[in-house]
Formats: structure tokens, C-alpha cells, sequence
């Protein structure tokens, strides 16, 4: 699909630093009322915690695990573009 990319970057927690990739896929454009372009973009992905040095566990009181060591991520987001400025 055409409005489906990859967003690569580094993700920094804890003071541990890695390269991650998430998926993204552009949902459009629009003008708002006020005359802006706003367009959308919505990111996903997993990662290990254990990565990070996040590694503390929760027991469910049956003593099941309560965290899990994948962690979902995903972020909706919209952007709004900035005219460009002319030179005086």
C-alpha cells in the first residue's frame, strides 16, 4: 500500500538507547476550517521492556504475571503545516 511506510529511529528509556522501527500508515489530508493542511499518521509497533533495563514483574493476585515483556506501541498523529516564510 502506497500510504504505508516505516518510520526508522532510535528509542532512548532508562538511559538505554536503540534502534527501532514502527510502522505507519499516512490516513490524508485535510484543510481545516481556519485555512491549515493537516495531515495524519498513525505508528505501531512492539518492543521487549527487557531491552530497556525495565525488567520489575507484577504477579496477579492468583500469582499469574500482571506485565507482560512485550510492549505494544502505537500513536495517532496529526500534523499541520507551516507556511513558508518569504524573505523580506
Amino acid at each position: 500500500d502506497e500510504d504505508s511506510f516505516k518510520v526508522h529511529g532510535t528509542l532512548t528509556m532508562r538511559g538505554v538507547s536503540k534502534k527501532i522501527v514502527l510502522d505507519a500508515d499516512y490516513s490524508g489530508a485535510i484543510r481545516d476550517p481556519w485555512g491549515n493542511t493537516r495531515a495524519g499518521v498513525t505508528v505501531s509497533g512492539k518492543l521487549n521492556r527487557k531491552d530497556y533495563g525495565v525488567s520489575f514483574g507484577l504477579l496477579s493476585e492468583t500469582g499469574g504475571v500482571a506485565l507482560g515483556d512485550e510492549i505494544k506501541i502505537s500513536a495517532n498523529m496529526q500534523f499541520v503545516m507551516q507556511e513558508e516564510l518569504q524573505p523580506a
